[in-house]
């Protein structure tokens, strides 16, 4: 039999809940509204991207599938790239007008924000 002073230091613990690391099941699930009933803010900025212009769009309460779907949408009518990131959307250079229009046409309650 194993005596305490075998057992590494990584196996022991005062108090553990849930198992040994994070979960996914534990992850809170994201909720899908429609289209008409989120509110979305498209924002033109250049904070922490060298001096780049970036439209970030923001306010979504969808699945990441569904913004990867915008997203690659965006992207093509914009004809420029983009990602998501932390659930916002950002498109390369400054397309507030025109994203806003498109989401318009989607269904979305979209708005200019910021200056």
């Amino acid at each position: 039999m194993a005596s305490p002073k075998d057992k590494s230091s990584s196996d022991r613990f005062a108090y553990r809940e849930f198992g040994d690391n994070y979960s996914p099941a534990l992850e809170r699930p994201t909720q899908e509204l429609p289209p008409e009933k989120q509110n979305v803010r498209v924002q033109a900025t250049r904070a922490g991207r060298k001096g780049k212009t970036v439209t970030v769009i923001s306010g979504f309460q969808t699945k990441p599938e569904t913004l990867q779907a915008l997203v690659k949408q965006l992207k093509t009518q914009c004809g420029t790239g983009g990602t998501v990131k932390d659930h916002e959307i950002e498109i390369q250079g400054e397309h507030k007008q025109k994203i806003l229009e498109i989401l318009l046409k989607l269904g979305y309650k979209a708005k200019i924000s910021g200056g």
